[in-house]
């Protein structure tokens, strides 16, 4: 058994997520208490009572969301015994998922990734005006019909592919009236769906230099390690373990885009099963489930989630 943990990105979050984990694990309640005082903010008094509309706000979300898989991945080693570096062939994660991954996996420290975090999420908020960017999910295009719907739509703006998660399911990205001009594309080239997205800025596209530039200069500040597990980034769908390589391949990711279906192709290629999602919410295990429709996909995000990972794991 090869299993491969992936953490999930922007939009899994949700008031009271990680209050499970933080009741029944005093592994879990270190990690959020590293994160409040990392931060300088009771992020968890957010994550738990919110308003929903500051949990969501990017700089929020981001550091809010890593902590609730570090938390855990910290009870799935410290609880059951299953220590990540002897147990999962490869980690991934999508977007922000990424910074999850690799704390996970010990590449750079809890804190660190807290505090990477709120700049990234500072700083793909600020990258573009309010209203100028949006995203777009065409649903039922495959890539290569989406990357031609985003070129044809353009004109001289920028609209681009921003995640490819699934097979049929790609997310495009650039300036609002390119978005829009790619919708109508989608859905005269049979589209199932191509609908915006409730986002507040265009991420994974050009329009993000402004934070790439910051992500850089953040980058720069912070001790990188190889992780203990090889990290399927995001740009190349393939393993990094090298840290220069790791810091260029994070600071690609604000304007490059999520080979997300990619890289579980390339996990699943390797003989990876099961796809373990720590966590808030399911998204990365449904995408598993319709890219590699043979392999397991197990969501780890509540204490019995993952007690019933660990024991999958041992029988294995």
């Amino acid at each position: 058994m090869k299993p491969a943990f992936i953490f999930p990105g922007q939009g899994s979050q949700a008031v009271g997520m990680g209050r499970a984990l933080a009741d029944a694990s005093a592994a879990a309640r270190a990690v959020f208490g590293e994160v409040d005082d990392s931060l300088g903010q009771k992020l968890t008094e957010l994550m738990w009572n919110g308003p929903e509309a500051e949990l969501t706000l990017t700089e929020n979300a981001q550091p809010a969301l890593m902590a609730v898989s570090i938390a855990a991945i910290r009870v799935l080693e410290a609880d059951h015994g299953l220590p990540i570096g002897k147990t999962a062939a490869f980690v991934a994660g999508h977007s922000l998922g990424e910074y999850s991954a690799l704390a996970a996996a010990g590449a750079f420290s809890l804190a660190d990734a807290a505090r990477l975090l709120k700049i990234r999420g500072r700083a793909m908020q600020a990258a573009t005006p309010v209203g100028v960017g949006a995203m777009a999910a065409l649903l039922g295009l495959d890539i290569v019909d989406a990357e031609a719907v985003a070129r044809q739509a353009a004109q001289g703006e920028v609209c681009e592919a921003a995640n490819d998660n699934a097979p049929g399911q790609v997310v495009i990205s650039g300036h609002r009236a390119a978005v829009e001009r790619a919708i109508e594309l989608a859905k005269a080239k049979g589209a199932k769906r191509a609908v915006m997205l409730p986002v507040s800025a265009p991420f994974h596209c050009a329009l993000m230099k402004p934070a790439a530039d910051a992500m850089a200069a953040a980058l720069d500040e912070v001790e990188l390690r190889a992780p203990v597990v090889p990290l399927v980034a995001n740009v190349v769908a393939g393993p990094v373990t090298d840290p220069g390589e790791i810091r260029q391949r994070l600071i690609a990711q604000v304007t490059g885009r999520v080979r997300w279906r990619e890289s579980m192709d390339f996990m699943a290629g390797q003989g990876v099963d099961p796809f373990c999602e720590f966590g808030a919410g399911k998204v990365l295990t449904g995408l598993v489930k319709r890219t590699a429709p043979s392999a397991h996909a197990l969501a780890a995000g509540t204490p019995e989630e993952i007690a019933a990972v660990a024991a999958y794991l041992r029988q294995g």
